[in-house]
């Protein structure tokens, strides 16, 4: 044998090192997950110079952008010595160097050598799906639940569809999916979720209709099962076509007195996003009476409601929720149930600025605690000090506010810019942001900052020109043909130009309420009232703003419907009573609520 030159003597590989790990500390007789399958005197008197050499040569060999060599050697003495530690080395050798043949050769030999692995079993099965070949996977999925204990089995089908996303073709995986599982979907104890698993692997290939034949059959084994009803709240959110099936297998669910809170809740914000409000809302009380400690329910009402304008409502729903997680210290908190909690601190800011109780708001801004927030609640404080006349000290606060990074410098600068357009020191805010532009001439939010502060001074030749540069530079970004197609339909100029801009931008974002509002605007300024008001109407019912109700109002006023602009006008001062779009509306036409 060759002598290995004394500067290599000076460590042990990692690979020999933890496979005299493994056999000093391994048991006379392994338990069959660990994948030992020898004792411990043995893999020690296997350890003998040639054996040794062979490990250390691999392991140099890996270190010398060499992995075929390391790999023979390392595969070659797991082999011998059956040991788990050098199988896996061998297949994370052929994995480190791309070769997906090579580690999926190595974790066949592991998972033969030792058949009652789990760890060799799930390599095999990974491997393959990583080359994309799901139909070599039966038998390796089929193992991978053999060898899953009975009380983890029920999570681990359901989790096998994780296993698959990556495939190309989902209609295959499907299908060998429910071949592998054929067993499963007849069992009692596993029918449920093995089936609720082939419907989502369906979904994933675009047959709704066999999911939900899956959803159906999962629930026969027990509407008191979640996994079926769950999948069928999939269905519901992408196919509206079967909507009363898979509401019938939810209600089943839900009525069969086993349904988890945080399921009704994951039900009630699938309803909010389909736009069914009062049902969404009445399901969220249901939780309330049944499970008061949940908090998260109440953070979602209190969301709602705050959206709906309901300001009063929200306040009391975010102070159940603030009540549920603050039993416990801020340091035992979960990060994400930390993030939330200060996002909570921030809407409970905004109440109390509309009732303008600035102490108030102030007292819960001091409360916001998570980094990815923590700017923004400082940038509202310093709005708080603004709003009360104070203007320069605010401008101080904000300039007082540590950067982090170069995010936190743009949005510190864009928040100087709106406190000085909001006190109509519109030269002041023009400056800054055109030596901004001079540093980063190509920075759309820059362009489109300045083109609105030169509409608010009247500059609109500025404005236009900097509308179409941005027009120009992101042809398919929406919100710059909005911008000028509304400038000038406000101004009641070049109209049907206007209206054509807007267009554009609609069909850029369909049903974007802000963009149906403008296109609305557009069509009363050319006297089309009917389509004006079937659109405001339309983009007042999918985004309650105050801005959209200022020019729903104002149509509904001109064609006779006083009582009903009145109501709106109401509605739009309790969302927000600082509108100036609203405030310049009612002043026009001499209203006063």
């Amino acid at each position: 044998m060759d002598t290995m030159p004394s500067k290599y003597l000076i460590f042990v590989p990692i690979t020999l090192a933890c496979w005299l790990e493994a056999s000093a500390q391994a048991p006379a007789a392994p338990a069959p997950e660990s994948g030992v399958a020898v004792h411990s005197a043995s893999m020690v008197s296997a350890l003998d110079g040639q054996l040794f050499y062979q490990l250390l040569q691999g392991e140099l060999y890996a270190r010398t952008d060499d992995p075929g060599a390391a790999y023979a050697l390392i595969l070659g003495a797991a082999y011998k010595t059956q040991s788990a530690e050098l199988y896996r080395r061998a297949v994370q050798i052929a994995l480190q160097a791309r070769s997906g043949d090579s580690s999926l050769a190595a974790a066949k030999a592991w998972s033969t050598a030792l058949p009652s692995s789990r760890e060799a079993n799930r390599y095999v099965l990974q491997i393959l799906l990583k080359l994309n070949r799901p139909a070599q996977t039966i038998e390796p999925l089929r193992r991978y639940l053999a060898l899953t204990p009975v009380t983890e089995r029920q999570d681990a089908v359901w989790e096998i569809y994780r296993l698959f996303e990556g495939v190309s073709d989902k209609p295959l995986a499907a299908s060998i999916v429910q071949k592998a599982l054929r067993h499963e979907l007849h069992d009692p104890q596993l029918g449920a979720a093995a089936w609720a698993t082939v419907g989502r692997m369906w979904l994933n290939a675009g047959d709704t209709r066999a999911a939900l034949m899956a959803a159906t059959k999962g629930q026969a084994f027990g509407v008191w099962h979640e996994r079926p009803a769950l999948l069928a709240m999939s269905i519901l959110t992408v196919d509206a076509h079967y909507e009363q099936q898979t509401q019938n297998i939810i209600q089943n669910h839900l009525a069969s007195q086993h349904a988890r809170p945080e399921f009704a809740l994951i039900y009630a914000r699938v309803l909010l996003k389909a736009k069914h409000t009062p049902e969404a809302l009445a399901l969220l009380q249901t939780i309330h009476v049944s499970h008061p400690g949940f908090a998260d329910a109440w953070l979602t009402h209190g969301a709602v409601d705050m959206e709906e304008g309901h300001v009063a409502q929200a306040k009391a729903h975010f102070q159940r929720y603030i009540d549920g997680v603050t039993v416990v210290s801020a340091e035992h908190l979960r990060p994400e149930v930390r993030l939330e909690l200060s996002k909570v601190y921030l809407s409970m800011a905004q109440i109390a600025e509309q009732s303008k109780d600035w102490l108030q708001a102030d007292a819960w801004l001091k409360r916001v605690e998570h980094p990815d927030v923590l700017v923004h609640s400082q940038i509202r404080r310093a709005h708080l000090v603004a709003m009360q006349g104070q203007l320069n000290d605010a401008i101080t606060m904000l300039h007082q506010i540590p950067e982090g990074s170069d995010a936190d410098v743009r949005i510190k600068r864009a928040a100087e810019v709106q406190l000085l357009r909001d006190a109509g020191r519109y030269e002041r805010a023009r400056a800054i942001l055109e030596e901004a532009l001079a540093q980063s001439p190509q920075d759309v939010d820059l362009i489109y900052d300045l083109s609105l502060v030169a509409e608010q001074m009247g500059d609109l030749t500025t404005m236009e020109r900097l509308l179409r540069q941005l027009i120009a530079a992101r042809p398919d970004d929406p919100q710059a043909y909005n911008a000028l197609g509304y400038s000038l339909a406000d101004r009641s100029l070049r109209l049907p130009e206007a209206r054509s801009l807007i267009v554009k931008a609609l069909e850029l974002a369909p049903g974007d309420p802000f963009i149906t509002d403008s296109l609305g605007w557009a069509e009363f300024r050319m006297g089309e009232h009917a389509r004006a008001l079937q659109l405001l109407q339309s983009a007042y019912q999918q985004k309650p703003d105050a801005e959209i109700a200022a020019h729903l109002g104002e149509v509904l006023w001109s064609v006779k419907r006083q009582q009903d602009a009145l109501q709106i006008w109401r509605e739009a001062l309790r969302l927000s009573p600082d509108n100036a779009t609203l405030a310049n509306t009612l002043k026009r036409l001499r209203v006063t609520l």
